[in-house]
């Protein structure tokens, strides 16, 4: 299949990436002073596509972003959703940070084995992102901590597209420093995932939650575009805090970023499952609790 072309070029491109940084290092030619001259500081806040970098932004900064997140392919048929979300975003203190999304799914859902067909575009919830910039990375520290959390409501089933009545909350722990002053950064995240969820046609509530860590690198090819590579492993569980085990996985993929302008960037991401398993299932993977591919797309404005 086209995607799954489509996936093992990217991994290629991942596993490329560190050769791609010792080839660049080693043919620049300019002076160390220039290169600093030319590469000024950048902001890592998108830096690293799925995982998140520990800059807010600067004082009284407002943006508005549109950024699209894909999951593609189960065990069978055709499978797709894609969240739209639609933020405004306010830097209100140098240490704090807050946005606010309207959201859209779209499923695109044939033959998958324990979900209906489907073919809708519909509103979906909101949602607001909150960041406290605790360590600002920079000549007095070397690493950047943040922390965020992002409560959500949701009317709209992510997997299969039905109506639904759910909350949840992404709290996250950001590091990030530069290995190569203002050249070559790194990121980790640790995540944690509580939601509680009411299907239309039960009377009860479920819960579930999910814990993860995502690790990057970028390195910046010109001053307005960057490439790089990165990893999340997730597990699933039923229960709020972590009660049940229900599965695992692995992905692995490419990230990069374009500077239009000084107010306008593209960031971009894509990472395939390359391990996991979820229980009950003796299959490779788990394409139960997750899916085969993800995607990752933020375009952002800032005014």
């Amino acid at each position: 299949m086209r995607i799954d072309r489509l996936a093992r070029a990217c991994c290629v491109a991942a596993l490329c990436l560190p050769i791609t940084i010792i080839g660049a290092r080693a043919q620049s030619s300019q002076p160390a002073a220039k290169v600093a001259d030319i590469f000024r500081e950048a902001e890592t806040k998108y830096l690293f596509g799925f995982t998140d970098g520990s800059d807010i932004g600067n004082e009284g900064e407002n943006a508005l972003e549109y950024e699209a997140t894909g999951s593609f392919k189960k065990r069978t048929g055709q499978y797709s959703a894609i969240e739209h979300e639609f933020a405004f975003e306010h830097v209100a203190t140098q240490n704090f940070s807050y946005e606010l999304s309207a959201h859209a799914l779209s499923h695109s859902i044939s033959g998958v084995e324990d979900i209906d067909d489907r073919r809708t575009t519909q509103f979906s919830g909101a949602s607001a992102k909150l960041r406290y910039l605790i360590i600002g990375r920079g000549p007095g520290s070397p690493i950047g901590l943040t922390v965020s959390a992002e409560p959500e409501w949701s009317r709209i089933d992510g997997t299969d597209g039905t109506q639904t009545r759910a909350y949840a909350s992404e709290f996250k722990v950001v590091a990030d420093t530069e290995l190569i002053a203002n050249r070559l950064y790194a990121a980790v995240n640790l995540i944690y995932e509580p939601e509680v969820v009411k299907p239309h046609d039960a009377d009860m509530w479920e819960r579930s939650s999910s814990a993860g860590i995502s690790a990057a690198l970028a390195y910046r090819i010109t001053p307005t575009f960057a490439m790089g590579v990165g990893a999340e492993y997730d597990r699933a569980y039923d229960g709020l805090a972590l009660k049940t085990f229900t599965g695992h996985a692995l992905f692995v993929g490419p990230t990069l970023q374009i500077n239009f302008t000084p107010k306008i960037l593209l960031a971009a991401a894509f990472a395939a499952q390359v391990a996991g398993h979820a229980v009950g299932d003796p299959r490779a993977l788990d394409l139960t609790n997750f899916e085969r591919y993800r995607s990752n797309l933020k375009l952002e404005f800032e005014f």
